[in-house]
C-alpha cells in the first residue's frame, strides 16, 4: 500500500508540502514580512500607538502591530477599520508624525480608538 504523501513514483507529493501546514505559516510569515517591509519603507513607524488618517481625513491614534489585527482586516500598510472621529469604516494608513502640524499630533493624541490590536 503506497503512502498518501507519496505519488506513484515514490517521490513525497509537494502539494502537501506547500499547502499544509508548513506552506500556510511560510505564507503567513511572508505576508507580515511584506506589511514590514512596505511600511518601512516609506518610513513609517511601527507597532505600538501610530498616527493614522481615514479615507475621509480624520486623524487618530490606534494600536498598529504588523501581522496582528483583532479590530480591522488588513490590506498590507491600508486596513480597513471603524474610525472613531467620523464613527464609520473607512481605509486608514499611517501617517508620518514629521508631516503633521502640531495641531494634527495634538488631534490625532485626542482621538484613539479602543486599545487592542
Amino acid at each position: 500500500m503506497q503512502d498518501d504523501d507519496q505519488d506513484s513514483r515514490g517521490d513525497v507529493d509537494h502539494r502537501k508540502r506547500w499547502f499544509g501546514p508548513v506552506g500556510r505559516t511560510l505564507a503567513g510569515a511572508t505576508a507580515i514580512l511584506v506589511e514590514i517591509a512596505g511600511l518601512r519603507r516609506r518610513g513609517y513607524r511601527m507597532g505600538g500607538n501610530v498616527v493614522v488618517r481615514c479615507h475621509q481625513g480624520h486623524l487618530f491614534t490606534t494600536i498598529w502591530v504588523p501581522g496582528a489585527s483583532l479590530k480591522s482586516v488588513r490590506l498590507g500598510w491600508w486596513r480597513l477599520q471603524r474610525c472613531p472621529v467620523g464613527h464609520h469604516w473607512s481605509i486608514v494608513t499611517p501617517v508620518k508624525a514629521s508631516e503633521l502640524t502640531e495641531e494634527e499630533q495634538r488631534i490625532a493624541r485626542e482621538n484613539k480608538d479602543i486599545r487592542i490590536p
